[in-house]
This record gives C-alpha cells, sequence and structure tokens, in this order.
C-alpha cells in the first residue's frame, strides 16, 4: 500500500505519506527532513510495517498560520495525524528534534504510543544545568550567525554541534541523493529559526517522561562522538528511565546514512 494525503490541524495542513503493512510505526523525522527524508528506510521496513511519514508543519508541502511553533504543538500534530490513520497505538521513531516531540507525544497521549524509540533527541532539559545551559548556548549562536551571515556559515556549526561528519566516508552505497534544493533550503531555515526556538523553549516535564507508561528505547549512533549534547541527550535518557542504551548503525544520521543496517536494528527492537 502507498498513500499520501492532506490533514487540516489547528493552525497548519499537514502532508502525510503511507508505505506498506502491518503494525503502524510512524517516523518523526531529523532537522529539516521531510516525509522523503528516509525514503530508503522505509524501503527495508515496509514489508514488515505500515509506515507513516509526514512533513512538519512549515516544511516542505506542510503549511502553518503562523511560524511560531512548540514542540508541544508539533506533537500535537503527530497526535492527530495518528488518530486520523489508525486506530491502533503506533510505534513511533523519533529522529533528533523528532524525538523531542515524541516524548510529548508519550506524555499527551500514551495511549497512542505502544514504544518510543527516541534517536538522540535535542532535548538541553534532559541534561544538568551547567551543560543544558552550555548547549543551549551553542543553539542560540547558530540562531545569531543565520540572522547575521545566512544559512551557509551555519553548516559547519551545526555538524560540529550535533557530531555530524558531513563526509559519511562508511556510508551505504546507492542510497537517493538528497541534493540541496532551493526547498530543502527553506527547511533548513525554517529549522534553525523556528524549530531551534522551539527547543530552546521547550517545556519538557523530565520528571513526568520517567514515569511515562509508554516504553521509551535510547539510542545513540555509534559514530556520534561522545562530547555532543544530542548523544549526551541519549545518555542522560538511558539513565534517566534506568534503561539500557542502545547503539545503532552510523552517526546522528544514521537513519538516512545507514538505511539497510538501520532497519534492521529496528526490525530486532519491533520484534520483526
Amino acid at each position: 500500500m502507498s498513500t499520501s494525503g492532506q490533514l487540516t490541524v489547528p493552525g497548519a495542513t499537514l502532508h502525510y505519506q503511507v508505505r506498506g503493512t502491518g503494525p503502524v510505526l510512524l517516523i518523526a523525522q531529523s532537522g529539516e527532513g521531510d516525509a522523503d527524508r528516509s525514503t530508503d528506510l522505509v524501503d527495508h521496513l515496509a514489508d514488515v510495517h505500515t509506515v507513516i511519514t509526514y512533513d512538519r508543519r512549515g516544511l516542505s508541502r506542510s503549511t502553518l498560520d503562523d511560524p511560531a511553533v512548540t514542540l508541544a504543538q508539533h506533537a500535537d500534530d503527530v497526535h492527530r495525524l495518528l488518530a486520523a490513520l489508525t486506530d491502533e497505538p503506533a510505534a513511533v521513531l523519533g529522529c533528533s528534534l523528532g524525538a523531542s516531540l515524541g516524548f510529548h507525544l508519550a506524555l499527551d497521549h500514551p495511549e497512542q504510543v505502544r514504544v518510543l524509540l527516541a534517536h538522540e533527541p535535542v532535548s538541553p532539559r534532559l541534561l544538568p544545568p551547567a551543560e543544558r545551559a552550555q548547549h543551549e548556548a551553542e543553539l542560540r549562536e547558530i540562531q545569531e550567525v543565520h540572522r547575521r551571515d545566512g544559512l551557509t556559515a551555519t553548516f559547519g556549526m551545526i555538524a560540529r554541534v550535533l557530531g555530524i561528519d558531513p563526509t559519511n566516508p562508511d556510508a551505504e552505497p546507492d542510497r537517493t541523493p538528497q541534493p540541496l534544493t532551493p526547498q530543502r533550503v527553506r527547511n533548513f531555515d525554517f529549522f534553525v529559526e523556528h524549530d531551534f526556538t522551539a527547543i530552546l523553549d521547550d517545556t519538557l516535564d523530565v520528571a513526568a517522561l520517567a514515569a511515562s507508561p509508554t516504553r521509551i528505547i535510547p539510542i545513540a549512533g555509534a559514530t556520534t562522538p561522545r562530547t555532543v549534547f544530542d548523544h549526551k541527550c541519549a545518555v542522560a535518557l538511558a539513565k534517566l528511565l534506568g534503561t539500557d542504551l542502545h547503539e545503532f548503525p552510523g552517526g546522528h544520521n544514521g537513519n538516512t546514512t545507514h538505511p539497510r543496517a538501520y532497519a534492521n536494528r529496528l526490525r530486532l527492537l519491533l520484534g520483526h
């Protein structure tokens, strides 16, 4: 099965895509990623899962009335999307920002999420105060450079802060090209200007997260440097939940650089 559609939600219209058959798996993408970002990963999952991907409000084919967004608002969008597409609790793979909004979904609508796989959440609130302040300052600096010098000036900073190696030396071959199109540039601009602010202004109740009835699986990339804040957030999440940190192939963007190996690890965790 392969379908796409539009869903009207408060203040926005969401573009979504559905592929495959079996239990529902929704992928909440990282960064500027839209519904097409994980197309290669979906290729390796659609035989055992009905995979939902979507454009977050403000990205690509999803529109919005007000560019100011919050993570709780992003989570409410996913709540409404799941309610429209399935009656069963879904598995949710949240990558980076997708994991951060997934926390709000798990707290506000635990009945919809049977498991949240949280890959390197960009959630500074998980960290001790001094580290949180340090890494929030990194995000604010990127925003300042973006406003002053434009997007190109921020690429190296983003890669450094998130521990991303843009050369991807061990990436799997034959992946779908993801060129920096004008649309992706617009998505990057929105991500840095508005989604960074959503991260900085997040209201996540960390204590409540520890008591959530939803099973949450912390994930970190095998090649993500241990010194960057997204890896630290994954470690802190595992400690908070008293559970193991699962290591997945690749780094912060392993879902796109190592789609076959990443899908295999997902299948193991999800029982397929």
